[in-house]
C-alpha cells in the first residue's frame, strides 16, 4: 500500500466533502445569517458533532483499530469478524440508550452547554427542540465510525472518506428545498442532521458485506477484545479529543457573549477544519493501521520511520495552510459567507476568530499525527496525562483572554493549548524511545521556512484591503480569491522545488 497514494485518496475525498461543506455553510449563511436561529442550531448540533469527532476521528478509532488489526494479523479473519460482531452489538445497545436519554434530557443538556440561552425563553425552547431532533446522530455516527475502522483496517480508505459527503448533501437539500415548509425554517437543519447520519450508515453497509465483515447481533460481554477496547477507549476520549472538549466548553463561554458569537466561532472553525480534516484526520487515518501492524510484528524501526514520514508530510502541508488562513482570512470569509443575512460586521468578527485559530492549526494537526504513535501501541496513560494538562491550560487561557479578546480569545486558547499538546506528545514519544528523528531535519526546516516566507509575501501583496473584498461582487471575489490562492500555492511549491524537494522523496509503503 503506497501511503502517499492512500493519503491522496483520503484527502481527495475529504476535499470533496469540505467543498460541499462550504457550499452548505454558504447556503446556511445566506438563508439564516448569524443570529438567534443559527446560535440555537449550532448549540443543538454541538454535542452530536462533538461525539462524531470523538468517535470518527478520535477515541473509538484509536482504541478499536489497533486491537482489530492485532486480531486480523495474529488470529485471522474469523476471530476478527467475531470481535466486530461483539463490539457492534454492545455499541448499538449503549448508544441507543444514550440517544433515548439525550432526547429526554434535552433541556438539561442545553442549559449545561449554553446556560446563557436560559435568559431568552424562545431561544432556549428552540434549542431544546433542535437538540432532540439531532441527538440520534450520535447513534448513527458511532456505528459509522465502527464501520469506517473496519474498512480502514482492510485498507478500504475511499468509502469512509467519502461518507461525510452525504451529510453535506442532506444539509444543502433540506436548507434549499425543505426549509420553507417548516413553521420555523431552521428546523430543516435539525432534520438534515438526522437524515445525513442515517444515510452515512446505510452507505457503508455494502462495503462491509463485500469484505465479509457486515456485523450481526451477537452480544458477548465476556469477549476479551471488547473488554480491552472499552478499557482503552474511556481515557482515550480525553487523550485524543481534548481540542473538541475545549470547543464544547467554549460554547458555554460564548453563550454569555454578544449574540452571534457562537456563530462567528462556528464559521471560523469550519474554515480551520478544512485543512485539519484534509491533513490531520487523513494522516491519522492512514497511519494508525500501519503503526498497529508494525507494533504487532515488533518492527520498531519501521514504526519510528513511519512516524518521521508523517511528521514531515504534516509540516510540509499544514504549515502553509495555517499561514494562509491568517493572511487571507477576509478574502476567504467574504467569498464563502458574505451573502444575504451575513453582514460586514459578521465578516470582521469571524476574521478575528479565524486568525486566532490559525495560530494553533499546526498544533491541532500534529496532535492527530502524534497521538496514534501512542495508541497504536495501546499506550493510554501518557496521552491522558498530557490531555489533562492541556485541558487545564485551555481553560486558564479562556479566563485570561475572554475579557480582552472576547470570542477570538476562546479560539486563541484552543490553538495555543493544541500547540502545547503536540509538544508534550512529541516529547513523550522521544522519552519513551518510540520515535527517533531521521537525518536531515535541520535542512528540511530551513527549506520549509524559505518557502513559507516567499508564500507569505506573495499572499500579503496580492490579498488586497478588507474594504475592497467587502464591496466587490461575488463573481469578482471568486476570481480574485482563486488568483490569490493559485499564486500563493505556486510560489510555495516552486520554492520547495528550487530548494530540492521532490514528491518521490516522500513515497512510502505502509504495513501490509
Amino acid at each position: 500500500m503506497n501511503l502517499l497514494k492512500a493519503l491522496a485518496t483520503v484527502s481527495g475525498m475529504t476535499l470533496l466533502s469540505r467543498i460541499l461543506g462550504f457550499v452548505r455553510d454558504f447556503v446556511i449563511a445566506r438563508i439564516f445569517g448569524a443570529g438567534m436561529l443559527t446560535d440555537a442550531f449550532f448549540v443543538a448540533f454541538k454535542l452530536p458533532n462533538l461525539l462524531r469527532r470523538l468517535f470518527a476521528e478520535g477515541a473509538f478509532s484509536q482504541a478499536f483499530v489497533p486491537i482489530l488489526g492485532e486480531y486480523k494479523n495474529k488470529r485471522g479473519d474469523a476471530h476478527a469478524k467475531l470481535l466486530v460482531d461483539h463490539v457492534a452489538s454492545l455499541l448499538f445497545l449503549i448508544l441507543f440508550a444514550v440517544t433515548l436519554l439525550g432526547i429526554a434530557a434535552a433541556p438539561l443538556i442545553v442549559y449545561i452547554s449554553a446556560p446563557g440561552f436560559a435568559a431568552d425563553a424562545g431561544k432556549f425552547a428552540l434549542t431544546v427542540e433542535l437538540t432532540r431532533i439531532t441527538f440520534p446522530y450520535i447513534l448513527f455516527m458511532s456505528l459509522v465510525a465502527l464501520s469506517g475502522g473496519v474498512l480502514n483496517t482492510w485498507s478500504r480508505f475511499a468509502v469512509p472518506a467519502f461518507t461525510p459527503v452525504l451529510l453535506n448533501l442532506s444539509f444543502i437539500a433540506m436548507a434549499l428545498f425543505a426549509a420553507p415548509w417548516f413553521a420555523q425554517p431552521v428546523m430543516a437543519l435539525g432534520w438534515a442532521v438526522f437524515i445525513g447520519g442515517l444515510l452515512q450508515l446505510v452507505f457503508q453497509l455494502p462495503s462491509l458485506k463485500r469484505i465479509g465483515m457486515l456485523p450481526r447481533f451477537a452480544l458477548d460481554w465476556r469477549d476479551e477484545g471488547v473488554r480491552r477496547i472499552l478499557k482503552l477507549m474511556a481515557p482515550a476520549v480525553l487523550g485524543v479529543s481534548v481540542a473538541q472538549v475545549s470547543l464544547l466548553i467554549n460554547t458555554v463561554f460564548a453563550s454569555f457573549l454578544a449574540t452571534g458569537s457562537v456563530s462567528w466561532l462556528y464559521y471560523a472553525d469550519r474554515l480551520m477544519e478544512f485543512p485539519a480534516g484534509m491533513l490531520g484526520a487523513a494522516l491519522g487515518t492512514i497511519l494508525l493501521p500501519s503503526l498497529a501492524k508494525y507494533h504487532a510484528r515488533e518492527a520498531f524501526d519501521d514504526y519510528s520511520k513511519l512516524l518521521d514520514w508523517g511528521l514531515r508530510v504534516t509540516l510540509l502541508l499544514a504549515a502553509p495552510a495555517a499561514l494562509a488562513l491568517a493572511i487571507i482570512a477576509v478574502p476567504l470569509i467574504t467569498t464563502l459567507f458574505y451573502h444575504g443575512a451575513f453582514t460586514a460586521h459578521d465578516v470582521l468578527q469571524t476574521r478575528d476568530a479565524l486568525v486566532a485559530y490559525s495560530v494553533g492549526l499546526l498544533g491541532l494537526i500534529l496532535v492527530k499525527v502524534l497521538a496514534p504513535g501512542f495508541y497504536a501501541r495501546q499506550n493510554v496513560r501518557t496521552p491522558v496525562k498530557i490531555a489533562l494538562v492541556t485541558l487545564f491550560v485551555t481553560q486558564m487561557l479562556n479566563l485570561a483572554l475572554i475579557g480582552w479578546l472576547k470570542h477570538a480569545g476562546l479560539a486563541l486558547s484552543i490553538g495555543l493549548a493544541a500547540c502545547l499538546n503536540a509538544l508534550l506528545l512529541y516529547r513523550g514519544l522521544r522519552q519513551h524511545g518510540i520515535y527517533a528523528p531521521q537525518p536531515g531535519w535541520p535542512v528540511f526546516y530551513a527549506k520549509l521556512a524559505a518557502a513559507l516566507l516567499t508564500m507569505g509575501c506573495a499572499l500579503w501583496l496580492s490579498g488586497g484591503a478588507a474594504d475592497d473584498w467587502l464591496r466587490w461582487s461575488l463573481a469578482e471575489r471568486l476570481l480574485r480569491l482563486a488568483l490569490v490562492v493559485t499564486l500563493g500555492g505556486a510560489v510555495y511549491f516552486a520554492t520547495l522545488w528550487v530548494s530540492g524537494f521532490r514528491w518521490r522523496d516522500f513515497r512510502r509503503r505502509g504495513a501490509e
